[in-house]
């Protein structure tokens, strides 16, 4: 791959977010939200055995990072629209060199949103030591870049920014509940199981969970798998929708 090529990609995109004041401010809202009023509420009014309002800040935060990335992902519409993504693909760059700047570009746009609900997270009293920041790191960026993946593999089959806009959230909501975002998912119903278990997000939300709850006595409450089955699940998502992504949108290129 092109490295040159792939940080430029990275960069453009990392800047056009920090040149949008209204996008940041919007991204930062619905994560606040969630942790701040839900998990606030279900603490005071559930008895799970453990503290609610944790187990939401870590289902947001992965879920934040996968969606972002995914979402964002949508430039690459945008671009083809503006015919930008022509002239990116008549250079002599690797195809995979381009897309997967653009996941790289969409995941460093999604970490510093990322981080400030690690911020808002201590403000709520989520209680964290430094080993989990720090082991927490790495878990963010597989989210994400698993998340830009995600959205390369939905993006390559649309054709306009409008069924991208439309399809997305219909993708994504489903994902909050069968991924385990606010609500445990140890035991389900068959299909809803099913579903759970050929959603990605749920790989995400499990992995930083694995590494937060690690040296907790509620790990077995919370977590479905361990931290290394679910990073090599992520690894062979990331992969198989990478390459599969990246062949389908190239070939939807080239048939405009």
């Amino acid at each position: 791959m092109d490295t040159n090529a792939i940080l430029a990609i990275a960069y453009r995109d990392l800047l056009k977010f920090l040149r949008d004041p209204l996008r940041i401010i919007s991204a930062l809202i619905f994560p606040v939200i969630f942790v701040g009023i839900m998990g606030g509420s279900f603490q005071s009014n559930l008895d799970a055995g453990y503290n609610y309002l944790i187990f939401i800040f870590t289902g947001v935060l992965a879920q934040t990072l996968f969606q972002s990335a995914a979402m964002g992902i949508i430039s690459l519409i945008e671009d083809r629209e503006n015919d930008f993504s022509q002239e990116i693909f008549v250079s002599p760059i690797s195809r995979y060199s381009i897309v997967f700047g653009k996941i790289v570009g969409e995941s460093l746009v999604a970490l510093p949103q990322g981080l400030a609900i690690l911020v808002f997270g201590l403000i709520m009293g989520v209680s964290m030591s430094g080993q989990q920041i720090i082991s927490m790191l790495p878990v963010a960026i597989a989210c994400s870049l698993l998340g830009g993946a995600f959205g390369v593999i939905i993006m390559s089959n649309l054709k306009s920014q409008r069924a991208a806009n439309q399809v997305f959230p219909f993708l994504m909501l489903p994902q909050y509940f069968l991924a385990g975002v606010f609500t445990p998912i140890h035991t389900l119903p068959p299909v809803l199981d099913f579903l759970s278990k050929i959603s990605p997000m749920r790989y995400a939300v499990d992995l930083l969970r694995g590494v937060f709850y690690a040296d907790s006595l509620d790990y077995f409450e919370v977590v479905l798998l361990s931290p290394a089955i679910n990073f090599v699940i992520i690894t062979m998502l990331f992969l198989i929708f990478l390459v599969s992504g990246t062949w389908l949108f190239v070939r939807n290129e080239r048939n405009r």
